[in-house]
């Protein structure tokens, strides 16, 4: 009796064990496929803009993303919807809704509206730009869900470290849990002059490899950035550690089109600090 209930122990333990093994693996696999999925969803948004729809209850042409939501055209995510008595998939003024795609219905004229904001809010810090330490870099410089679209405003890849990762605006726990994060009160990654786009990712990140290899980029290689309008192609020109409230590298550097990847790294002096990446297109 006593040896099966020993067998039985030790196999349990050693599931245990293999199953502590397999999970940082396990984790990252499913990780890559998040990160993955939504890359392919936001390209899938990119790809399928619409310059307008017909509301079908009067005929009426709808182009932006507000007017067709109104209009019970798409829901409060984009998704395109439709009426239905007999189902109760979500509710909005006085009717019931039921869902009928898995993509969003994206505007050309929310993208355009989205492009006119992102140039503005790039132009608005400019000459007010502080440092990270003092702005809340965890707030997203822009809401997505005003123009119908998701969390996505860009993707990151390193081609020469394998990393392709989706950039969500604001550095918070949340966002930084599934990719890259854009730091509020730096530039959006959009292709002009006069712009430093600093974007955060975690290392060490239990079962999750997200900025960990960055610190094998080397100076040359391409970094890019897709937003919705366009690639942005980055060459690494540098890296350094420096200490936490080093911010000195966020800053807008006049005519100069700038990329750069921090994320956290032990100092020589035992504290933790910040592995910066600096990228640079022309």
């Amino acid at each position: 009796m006593w040896k099966k209930i020993v067998t039985v122990i030790a196999v349990v333990l050693l599931l245990t064990g293999v199953g502590f093994l397999a999970f940082p693996t396990v984790s990252n696999e499913v990780g890559k496929i998040k990160a993955n999925g939504a890359i392919e969803t936001y390209e899938e948004e990119v790809n399928n803009v619409v310059e307008s729809v017909t509301d079908p209850s009067d005929g009426t042409p709808v182009t932006t993303f507000e007017e067709a939501k109104k209009r019970h055209i798409v829901d409060d995510e984009g998704y395109p919807i439709k009426w239905t008595r007999n189902t109760t998939w979500f509710s909005s003024g006085g009717g019931s809704y039921q869902r009928t795609s898995d993509h969003r219905m994206t505007f050309q004229e929310s993208l355009d509206m989205l492009l006119r904001d992102s140039k503005k809010y790039n132009k608005s810090i400019l000459n007010n730009q502080g440092t990270v330490d003092t702005n809340d870099y965890k707030h997203a410089a822009l809401d997505m869900s005003k123009y119908g679209l998701g969390y996505v405003y860009a993707y990151l890849s390193a081609p020469t470290i394998g990393m392709s990762l989706p950039i969500y605006l604001g550095a918070n726990d949340e966002m930084m849990s599934y990719g890259a994060a854009h730091m509020n009160n730096t530039s959006l990654p959009l292709n002009e002059t006069s712009t430093n786009c600093v974007v955060a990712g975690h290392t060490g990140y239990i079962g999750r490899i997200f900025f960990d290899n960055i610190r094998n980029l080397k100076k040359g290689d391409e970094v890019t950035v897709k937003n919705f309008w366009e690639k942005i192609r980055y060459k690494v020109i540098g890296f350094k550690k420096v200490e936490q409230t080093q911010t000195t590298d966020t800053v807008i550097q006049n005519g100069r089109k700038l990329l750069t990847l921090v994320t956290c790294t032990p100092l020589d002096n035992g504290k933790y600090g910040r592995y910066i990446v600096i990228c640079e297109a022309k």
